[in-house]
């Protein structure tokens, strides 16, 4: 028997985007079975109490100052990340899925890590990779044999994913340099349980509080000194950083230090923090400072950012970094496309998440292909993030396409390319209309990785493109966020109706 509709003055009435997976609804625009439970006292709310309640929520998000950085921007713009209070909920099953593929994934590209600065097998049998792997801006050739402390390079990995027509979850990109965004998640939460707390209660979610303590135990893992004797810092370039608000929060609710460059030093090839006590050995730095300016000896000398002898300080076994260097080899967007490959070859294994097909133009059959349908096509830049340094072909210009033409014809190897995907959308509030509208979301899940091995956090960053037609995302692009709520299981192990 056909699901009946639940009474609401929120749903009703929804205008579904055409030919989209929606997240919340299902064609005949109910509420998905494993969420009709969840949602209905938010079902049976009026638009006049969201719009109170999203009102507050935005305040709270102010008075905390959860804000980032638009580099974009001349004047150095600080904004207040948007925020709907609508959530996105993802079922036990869906999660249980993800989960078990993310897991798989990071233990693939970590053995992909080790492998490129070990022996690398894996490129002597695909002569196509080895050319992208050596040729990569982030491969570091000069880290070759040495084994992190606790043998761990991918500390915190975000790994993007995006759900298409068919309700499949794909992976869209793999971040495992200094992923950001899980400050969001965590506050998100905060504000969701504040305004929200009977929706909250009834539905019967996940907790996400617990990745500080997570985190700070993942950290201590791979400390070259005993555990109780461990003493980890979390270092911030500073307070001009897009993302300072989250290192702050992080240090904050992991206990540990905020430091920047000139807190530290190396002396005798080991860390040191300077305090008015006197010099602390420092021996895990959680460190949200790229690679080539994280010490002006070994990498740019220019970088005002560094800690001199950092690396060999790291080279030594005398500190542990999070994460590792030269993990950029590996969030490469050509380098993506090879993942499936990377779980064959290490796992002997399935890959459980499917990707998006990606054509690699440094491959000529690609090549030609893009060439030929760039009004089609999504071009990204293989070392560009956030949303920057990318060609939407079908809503391009000519003039844009010709000028991407150009580009990818100069240099192929810094181009991919894929097929636009329709993403899932998501019921969000707009202010302006009092209603609810369908907007593009994709979502981030944190993975973190110990010796002992991985861990999925239950949720993870829902972000929205608020412009309306737009797929991009990305805060620094207009984009939002939504709390990610990952119901529980009933006893019988499916969703509660």
């Amino acid at each position: 028997m056909a699901e009946e509709p639940l009474p609401s003055s929120l749903f009703s009435g929804y205008p579904s985007a055409p030919g989209t997976y929606d997240e919340l609804l299902d064609p005949g625009g109910h509420l998905r079975l494993p969420f009709r439970r969840a949602l209905a006292p938010l079902a049976s709310a009026s638009p006049d109490a969201i719009t109170r309640w999203q009102a507050l929520a935005e305040r709270a998000l102010l008075n905390q100052g959860v804000t980032f950085s638009v580099y974009a921007d001349s004047r150095g713009t600080e904004k207040i990340f948007p925020f709907c209070l609508v959530p996105r909920l993802v079922s036990a099953e869906d999660f249980s899925h993800v989960e078990r593929g993310l897991e798989q994934r990071v233990r693939a590209l970590g053995m992909f890590l080790d492998d490129v600065y070990g022996e690398q097998r894996i490129l002597a049998e695909d002569p196509l990779l080895r050319e992208l792997v050596l040729g990569a801006k982030h491969h570091l050739p000069m880290l070759r044999g040495l084994r992190p402390s606790g043998g761990v390079r991918i500390h915190v990995a975000g790994i993007d994913l995006v759900r298409g027509p068919d309700g499949v979850f794909r992976v869209l990109e793999d971040n495992l340099r200094t992923p950001s965004g899980v400050s969001y998640v965590l506050e998100n939460r905060i504000v969701s349980k504040r305004v929200l707390p009977k929706v909250f209660e009834e539905a019967r979610v996940h907790p996400v509080e617990h990745y500080p303590a997570r985190l700070s135990e993942v950290l201590r893992s791979v400390s070259p000194a005993p555990h109780d004797d461990t003493h980890a810092v979390v270092l911030t370039p500073g307070p001009y950083n897009s993302a300072y608000f989250e290192h702050s929060f992080l240090a904050r609710t992991m206990g540990l230090e905020l430091v920047e460059p000139a807190d530290l030093y190396v002396d005798d090839d080991r860390v040191f923090l300077r305090t008015t006590r006197g010099p602390r050995r420092v021996h895990v730095i959680y460190r949200r400072i790229d690679d080539a300016f994280l010490d002006p000896e070994a990498f740019r000398p220019d970088s005002l950012l560094g800690i001199r002898g950092l690396v060999r300080a790291y080279a030594k076994g005398n500190v542990a970094l999070a994460n590792a260097l030269g993990n950029g080899v590996a969030d490469d967007k050509a380098v993506y496309a090879f993942v499936p490959q990377m779980i064959r070859f290490y796992l002997a294994e399935e890959p459980i998440l499917a990707q998006v097909h990606t054509f690699v133009c440094a491959r000529d059959e690609d090549l030609r292909y893009v060439l030929d349908h760039l009004d089609r096509l999504v071009v990204k830049s293989v070392d560009e993030a956030g949303g920057y340094g990318m060609l939407m072909g079908p809503t391009a210009s000519a003039a844009e396409r010709d000028s991407f033409r150009r580009r990818i014809e100069a240099e192929p190897r810094r181009f991919v390319a894929q097929e636009r995907l329709e993403l899932s959308t998501c019921p969000t509030w707009d202010g302006a209309g009092s209603a609810l509208v369908p907007r593009r979301v994709d979502l981030r899940p944190y993975v973190l990785t110990s010796p002992a091995g991985p861990w999925v956090l239950p949720g993870g960053l829902s972000r929205v493109a608020l412009v309306p037609g737009s797929y991009v995302v990305n805060s620094s692009q207009g984009g939002g966020s939504k709390d990610t709520w990952v119901l529980k299981s009933n006893p019988s192990g499916r969703n509660d109706p």
